[in-house]
């Protein structure tokens, strides 16, 4: 990794300079399309993401960049499409011996070293740069946080960990994952979302005189659901698997508040842009009690290519500098955010081909259109391709909702905007348009 440029940028706006906004990029885990009180969920509480949509723009159609975990988030960090960048499905898991010294790991199949991620430029920039939480990226040479332009880790790198013991019990033999800058750390009965506002704070604490940028990548409300005592309580009389998923979203969403809070206290929330987005819809796996979370109107969840897999709350907040208490319907992408903050800030893009595009003028006006003609996503079999209001999918998973007909399960076309549960197969009234999307994937 290069060098941080030892300076404290500038932003000019109408002829003054200004110092550069600091960035915090909040990433939830399987949180589904409607589970904030933003986004129309009435059966639990999510009082700091709604502050947020209160302080910012919130975004009714914004997609993921896939349907699982790991390409998600390679989406976000790099601005292209996850399998330009290495990544189409979920990273590799870290057997115990590549877990022994992660320094000296050599696994393989993570973010490929070669990608330039949202941290590296930001580091070339003169930000401190920090990844908490969650990783899922790889864990062997050049795919670590270090590798990849952030100047400061904590967290785990496989896709779940125990939140107070924080092993990895996904299948034998269980392994201990959590590790600072490289190294394990080992505190036993710590709940780790609380660590993580801890690392946070220390972290924007040190570099509150230079500005920073921050990946926050929570690992709440995947599994396995462990939400505080007093939001299970909270919830008590819903039934399960939703009580469990709920006390999760709210536990989190507390911690983002307390996040916030750090902010305010240190006098800095309004130079901080802060971007909060779930990485894909909610699971209905197994580990998840079968489900727990909602995908609102939406057909589908995690894994899925319907709208409930893929379509997502995200919201962007910075005081004084963008619209707040406002919301835009224009089709916008995770992989928008590398060149969209870019933007923000005053940052120079790196020299790479980018999927993303900057979404700063549908932020600031209502009446933007989109800049994407189309969207696409792949997961093997599986992809989707979306032009204007036309969506085409290849052998759909309908994970999260009922069984397909035998006859729409290599093609399946929908209209999301005019029936966003996709429900109805459109594909035999529409051949042409049908063979069109198909040449565009």
């Amino acid at each position: 990794m290069k060098a941080r440029l030892l300076l404290i940028p500038l932003l000019v706006i109408a002829g003054q300079a200004f110092a550069r906004p600091n960035v915090v990029v909040i990433f939830t885990d399987d949180q589904g399309s409607a589970d904030a009180g933003c986004y129309g969920a009435t059966d639990l509480q999510t009082p700091s993401i709604d502050r947020l949509a209160g302080e910012g723009v919130r975004f009714t159609q914004f997609y993921a960049a896939s349907a699982i975990c790991s390409p998600s988030r390679a989406g976000l960090l790099t601005g292209r499409y996850p399998w330009k960048a290495g990544l189409e499905r979920n990273g590799p898991a870290a057997p115990p011996e590549e877990l022994e010294d992660l320094a000296k790991s050599k696994g393989q199949g993570g973010l490929p070293g070669a990608q330039v991620t949202m941290a590296e430029m930001f580091h070339q920039a003169g930000y401190a740069t920090a990844h908490i939480g969650k990783w899922h990226l790889g864990h062997g040479a050049g795919s670590k946080p270090l590798d990849q332009g952030f100047d400061y880790s904590f967290g785990h790198m496989n896709g779940c960990i125990d939140s107070w013991s924080h092993f990895v019990y996904w299948g034998g033999p269980n392994r201990h994952d959590l590790w600072e800058n490289n190294r394990r750390v080992r505190l036993p009965g710590r709940f780790f979302p609380d660590l993580m506002v801890e690392k946070a704070s220390s972290f924007i604490e040190q570099h509150r005189d230079e500005p920073f940028f921050m990946y926050f990548a929570v690992n709440l409300p995947h599994y396995p659901y462990q939400g505080d005592p007093k939001w299970l309580e909270k919830y008590a009389d819903l039934p399960a698997p939703r009580k469990f998923y709920a006390a999760a979203v709210s536990t989190i969403d507390e911690r983002i508040g307390a996040l916030l809070d750090e902010l305010d206290r240190l006098g800095l929330r309004d130079n901080t842009i802060v971007v909060y987005q779930s990485d894909q819809g909610h699971s209905t796996e197994e580990r998840a009690h079968g489900g727990g979370g909602s995908a609102g109107p939406y057909r589908g969840a995690k894994f899925s290519l319907f709208e409930g897999g893929i379509r997502i709350p995200a919201v962007i907040s910075w005081p004084g500098h963008l619209p707040a208490g406002e919301s835009r319907d224009a089709m916008v992408h995770g992989c928008d955010w590398f060149p969209t903050l870019a933007s923000l800030c005053g940052v120079e893009l790196p020299e790479v081909e980018l999927d993303g595009m900057d979404i700063s003028g549908v932020i600031r006006s209502a009446d933007a259109p989109s800049p994407h003609q189309r969207l696409e996503w792949r997961i093997g079999d599986q992809w989707a391709v979306r032009e204007g209001p036309w969506k085409l999918l290849h052998q759909p998973l309908t994970v999260g909702g009922p069984p397909l007909a035998p006859e729409d399960r290599e093609w399946f076309l929908s209209n999301p905007g005019e029936d966003p549960s996709e429900m109805k197969n459109l594909a035999s009234g529409h051949a042409d348009l049908v063979e069109h999307l198909k040449s565009l994937h």
